[in-house]
């Protein structure tokens, strides 16, 4: 055994996705008997002290009798959670020399502790652990619950523990290990994605020729038509027909769910599809919260699929929250006392109803609605808003079974028509830092080595001139033709190519 006033071990402050290591390093002193957390930590870390107490108590592991005093380093970085419990009993025990203090040392712990000494599970574990490999970390103890979640992160050895004892012995110390049941976490929740195949959707051949443009070049679509035209089934088919994760994706995305509370035992390769509620608030949407930054849908829903069904109907404001992350590919959440980044790279697809009854426009229907109140219900999609969309569908409700256009196409092959056209286009933009052209610059589209033909622009020019489209607007245009051009095998966008993206960008189909 190794004694030693200052004992010392390490734990993870996490604050959105970025993760500060923080030493946890504990003193004892010959004064007035206290135990003292210091370290700027939240109203969790400040009761902290009566947990750690009674679980080192009914583990038979006593604190000192004297002055104890837990700094948590460094001292300005806010801290949150609960997370920080196991690594500050362990370093308050070990100043008496009961554990090895080169093993807690070169050990990271994470865990909260009962009163009864069981460890129980937290969120956030995989972005820490993921956080702490990266700057050279690799031994870490979490709870028992969170250990399948942990071994995600590749190169390092994690430990599942059930209770405190339990691992001040895996450090050396002499005590009995009771024989503890593992408090579980919670049980795991299949996504509400929906897997249903692309060919079960009849009489949209056109809508589903843009949903597949949509997912080739990553575009965003609003899709607008009356209840019963097919727009959630289009949606809910998206992330399907998307490439899989790979790697660095996967491991964000679950990196995400951890963060949002959400049981995590294995890498999900299918991009996360996402539906809030069109009632959702603005936090409901970003995220965040008073003391600790929890993702919302925007960037639980990133490397896939946001929906908004009945976008219309949202309350004022809310979706202009979307406009800032939909351009820069992230988003922040800014408080009194910290300041946090969620990626927020998705597709976004809107959905909505012509008019508040559904029949504005719609073959067969009588329309209700004054058109004062058509206009009104329509102006809750800001311009700005719309400006970011690249394909806009008008949908109406199928009128016949009958198959007129050939075989419907499956999600399978619609998939392989997508990993094509992204193929062709990572080969074009190679030596560039875009791989879908949804995030090439429009100044590099217009301006960069290889611009699309004049004759080809030629009718995109006539509607910029006239007013009927912003610059914006252009750039989505010429995005999306090099998509049309990429799932044709062309080597750039023909008139043809870029005629279809203005029809699809206008909101008119067949």
């Amino acid at each position: 055994m190794s004694g030693g006033r200052v004992a010392r071990t390490w734990a993870v402050a996490l604050t959105g996705l970025r993760g500060e290591l923080v030493d946890v390093e504990a003193d004892i002193t010959a004064q007035t008997p206290e135990f003292r957390i210091i370290g700027m930590g939240d109203q969790a870390l400040r009761e902290a002290h009566r947990r750690v107490m009674n679980a080192c108590e009914n583990s038979d592991m006593r604190l000192p009798d004297r002055r104890v005093t837990v700094n948590l380093s460094p001292a300005a970085l806010p801290k949150q959670g609960t997370g920080f419990d196991l690594a500050i009993a362990l370093a308050a025990v070990a100043t008496e020399g009961l554990m090895s203090v080169d093993s807690l040392a070169r050990t990271l712990h994470i865990g909260e502790l009962g009163l009864d000494g069981r460890l129980r599970p937290v969120p956030g574990v995989l972005p820490a652990v993921h956080a702490a490999a990266r700057r050279g970390f690799d031994r870490f103890v979490v709870p028992h619950a969170n250990l399948a979640e942990a071994e995600l992160v590749p190169g390092v050895e994690v430990l599942g523990a059930a209770s405190l004892a339990q691992v001040a012995r895996w450090h050396g110390a002499d005590i009995d290990v009771p024989d503890v049941e593992p408090v579980p976490g919670e049980a795991l929740v299949l996504r509400a994605g929906d897997r249903s195949d692309l060919s079960e959707i009849v009489g949209q051949p056109a809508a589903v020729e843009a949903l597949i443009a949509a997912a080739a070049g990553g575009h965003h679509v609003l899709m607008s038509g009356p209840p019963g035209a097919g727009k959630t089934m289009l949606a809910r088919r998206l992330p399907g027909i998307l490439p899989a994760l790979d790697d660095e994706a996967a491991l964000e995305v679950a990196s995400l769910r951890s963060l949002a509370g959400e049981p995590v035992t294995a890498l999900d390769r299918t991009p996360p599809f996402e539906a809030p509620h069109h009632s959702a608030s603005v936090a409901a949407l970003v995220g965040g919260g008073s003391r600790t930054a929890r993702p919302g849908a925007i960037a639980r829903a990133s490397r896939g699929v946001l929906f908004v069904d009945e976008a219309a109907e949202a309350p004022g404001g809310v979706l202009d929250a979307l406009r800032q992350p939909l351009e820069q590919g992230r988003i922040e959440i800014h408080r009194a006392g910290f300041r946090a980044e969620f990626p927020a790279r998705f597709q976004l697809v809107l959905a909505t109803n012509p008019c508040p009854c559904g029949e504005y426009g719609v073959r067969g229907g009588t329309c209700t609605c004054a058109p004062s109140v058509v206009r009104r219900y329509l102006a809750k999609l800001s311009g700005p808003l719309l400006d970011r969309m690249d394909i806009d569908l008008r949908l109406q409700r199928v009128a016949s079974t009958r198959e007129d256009g050939g075989p419907r196409v499956s999600t399978a092959q619609a998939r392989e028509r997508v990993a094509a056209a992204r193929e062709r286009a990572a080969h074009r933009l190679r030596g560039t830092p875009w791989r879908v052209n949804a995030d090439v610059p429009g100044a590099w589209l217009r301006q960069g080595p290889r611009p699309i033909a004049a004759e080809a622009r030629r009718t995109l020019e006539v509607a910029l001139q006239r007013g009927a489209i912003t610059l914006r607007g252009y750039d989505r245009i010429l995005r999306l033709a090099w998509t049309l051009a990429d799932l044709a095998g062309r080597d750039e966008p023909a008139a043809a190519d870029v005629g279809q993206a203005l029809f699809l960008k206008k909101g008119v189909t067949r």
